[in-house]
């Protein structure tokens, strides 16, 4: 009986050994379950700051685009300062031009001023009650001459000389241009300067040339073999 009870002893105590160990075995089996879980954990949360390192990573890299991209796009110093100074330059250029334009319409204004005073034009010369055509050179003495008679009509008192000629003072000097000039009837010249002569023949003398008259019908009747007075004017 007592081997029994020994046997039944022991019986109970394996069995409650048993008891514990299985419960012991699967209080850890939890335990070890979760280590899974706490890994799967660890790496969501490292894929989530790898993802957030990329994005910021990736922010990174597009903020660095577009500052190159606007840095690539924006003109540098030096590309700025060249394109001032071209448009300075194209300025200057066309300031140029235009200057080139104005001294070149102020010179032909100059010479059509210069032609029209200088272009050959028709006086009166009035003898008595005849009145004559005369057609003017072109020089400096002339275009002084029509500028007084622009003024008023231009009367001299000529006297005779050598039967050939009528000569009087003009109360001023013009610019001379003499030359040695063998003078025909009907011809009008400046001698000394300052005097007026009209041929109704011929000399040889040194003159400058005013003009001559057109038509010498009753010229040499008009001027006659006295004094006369004798009326230049525009026609």
């Amino acid at each position: 009986m007592r081997k029994l009870y020994t046997v039944l002893y022991l019986a109970i105590i394996l069995s409650c050994m048993a008891a514990c160990g299985k419960n012991d075995i699967q209080a850890q089996t939890p335990s070890r379950q979760a280590e899974p879980s706490t890994i799967e954990s660890s790496s969501q949360s490292d894929s989530l700051n790898g993802s957030e390192n990329a994005d910021e990573s990736s922010v990174a890299m597009d903020s660095t685009e577009t500052v190159d991209e606007t840095m690539s796009e924006s003109p540098t110093a030096d590309e700025t300062e060249s394109m001032a100074e071209s448009v300075e330059a194209a300025n200057e250029a066309e300031s140029v031009q235009e200057t080139e334009r104005n001294e070149t319409s102020v010179a032909e204004t100059d010479i059509q001023n210069n032609t029209e005073e200088n272009k050959v034009a028709n006086m009166n010369v009035q003898v008595g009650d005849v009145v004559f055509s005369a057609t003017l050179e072109e020089n400096e003495a002339v275009s002084a001459l029509v500028e007084m008679m622009q003024e008023s009509p231009v009367v001299i008192q000529m006297s005779d000389y050598s039967g050939f000629e009528k000569v009087g003072p003009l109360g001023t000097s013009l610019p001379a241009n003499n030359s040695q000039t063998t003078t025909q009837a009907g011809d009008i010249v400046l001698y000394n300067g300052n005097q007026i002569v009209i041929f109704y023949g011929s000399n040889s003398w040194s003159y400058t040339r005013l003009g001559h008259i057109n038509d010498l019908t009753g010229w040499e009747d008009a001027l006659g073999s006295g004094d006369v007075t004798v009326i230049f004017s525009l026609e």
